[in-house]
């Protein structure tokens, strides 16, 4: 399609045609700029997306980081509690120790005091027998004693009169205080004079 009018000269119509080619270009070449402008400034709020992302990513490793020291530190202070925890425990177990260790030994001092007061009180109960003993045997050495100096009286004696001066010698505090068995060897021999006189 011809856009020129006829009655328009040649050389005026090639000079229309190249001041519109010229203009076109020039708006392909404005048109091309603004396209690579648009380019470069989307490229521009990329990078700046880009930019704010590895910001942001920074910002989180060194978050990441520090609660890594963090949990860190917190390990090592529930490591440290827990330590504290079972030396106090230890501590309180070496007390108790102590005080059971304390309480054995006394018991043991305890029961030596006993076992001696029981080997004493045996020895006491043993003196005691000895020395009833004792004076079961001497009470039976005089009773013999008296036993033979009435015999020999009664061998001796002729009359009545001995006989009753022997019986009166026999101590009336001694026959009471003798057994029967003991009371009849007193007073056996001064029957026999009896009977016999």
């Amino acid at each position: 399609m011809n856009i020129y009018p006829k009655q328009v000269p040649t050389v005026e119509r090639q000079f229309r045609y190249c001041t519109l080619h010229h203009t076109a270009t020039h708006c392909n070449s404005l048109q091309l700029t603004a396209t690579h402008y648009n380019t470069l400034q989307h490229t521009a709020a990329y990078c700046n997306t880009l930019q704010h992302t590895a910001t942001h990513c920074n910002t989180l490793q060194h978050t990441a980081t520090q609660y890594n020291t963090m949990r860190h530190n917190a390990t090592q202070c529930n490591t440290l509690q827990y330590t504290a925890t079972q030396c106090n425990t230890l501590q309180h177990t070496a007390t108790h120790s102590n005080t059971l260790q304390h309480t054995a030994t006394h018991c043991n001092t305890l029961q030596h005091t006993a076992t001696q007061c029981d080997t004493m009180q045996h020895t006491a109960i043993h003196c005691n027998t000895l020395q009833h003993t004792t004076t079961h045997s001497n009470t039976l050495k005089h009773t013999a004693t008296h036993y033979i100096t009435l015999q020999h009286t009664a061998t001796h004696c002729n009359t009545g009169a001995c006989s009753r001066t022997a019986i009166a010698r026999v101590p009336t505090n001694l026959l009471a205080s003798c057994p029967p068995s003991i009371r009849f060897l007193l007073l056996l021999p001064l029957l026999l004079i009896s009977t016999c006189l």
